[in-house]
């Protein structure tokens, strides 16, 4: 088992306050591969199922007048025109192959596999180079993993959380999730879903004291309680090593819940 690492404590003015002992959680080998599959697991679940009506296309008079008359045995509609239906590929026929109702598409995973995930998940976020290869602005944050008192549960107001933000060198995250936002190519965006953007910092807290909506207004941030963390959370995209920043608090009680870490 390796050595715990030992970690500074901000304050919400950027100061250090005190140390943190990381739990053995964050000594977990980083798994990419068992975190995608974790990750599509918990997608999946968002998936509506959906398949057709059984006639779709088919409430129609048509039928193949066989061979013999120089034309191709397509079923067609009785009476003049010669026009051709029910059959797929035809104008208001049927799909060759649609979607059922009764396909299986949750995706499910080990329970064992899925605490792997997340622990490996929460791992990665207390690595400087994984975090960097995710594409986030850490230059002026001043460690990773980010610990600050748990007095930031409290702030109520967005105002309060983009100067703390600001303070701890997160706040150049949101602008570059600011930056990637685009019209999404595709028939998405007549779907609910006109603006992509890219992911930004994750708060984590042990409970809502008033963070959630002040900080829900902030371009690319998210806050979760440490208790319903999820691998998708972590690793948006099945890609580990989202900036995360961890209240002090949130941090013993990860050793609560996961004291024993994952030597896997």
């Amino acid at each position: 088992m390796p050595a715990k690492k030992t970690v500074k404590i901000y304050d919400l003015q950027g100061k250090p306050t005190g140390k943190a002992t990381l739990p053995a959680v964050f000594s977990t080998p980083l798994r990419p591969d068992v975190i995608k599959r974790a990750v599509l697991a918990v997608q999946s679940t968002r998936l509506q199922p959906q398949g057709r009506d059984p006639m779709a296309g088919k409430r129609t008079s048509a039928e193949s007048q066989g061979t013999g008359l120089g034309i191709s045995r397509m079923p067609r509609v009785k009476g003049g025109g010669g026009r051709a239906a029910f059959a797929p590929g035809t104008v208001g026929g049927r799909q060759p192959h649609p979607p059922t109702s009764e396909k299986k598409i949750i995706k499910r995973i080990p329970k064992k596999e899925a605490r792997l995930a997340l622990l490996s998940a929460i791992a990665a976020t207390a690595s400087k180079d994984v975090v960097a290869s995710r594409g986030h602005a850490i230059e002026d944050v001043p460690q990773i993993p980010l610990i600050v008192t748990g007095s930031i549960e409290e702030l109520t107001k967005t105002k309060e959380v983009e100067e703390v933000l600001k303070i701890l060198g997160i706040l150049a995250d949101t602008y570059r999730v600011k930056a990637s936002r685009k019209i999404r190519a595709g028939k998405g965006k007549r779907r609910g879903r006109k603006m992509k953007q890219a992911v930004g910092p994750l708060i984590v807290v042990t409970e809502n004291k008033g963070i959630f909506d002040a900080a829900g207004n902030i371009p690319g941030v998210d806050v979760a309680t440490v208790n319903n963390l999820n691998a998708e959370m972590l690793a948006p995209g099945a890609h580990p090593g989202r900036l995360t920043l961890w209240t002090n608090g949130a941090i013993e009680q990860l050793d609560k819940l996961y004291g024993g870490g994952e030597d896997v």
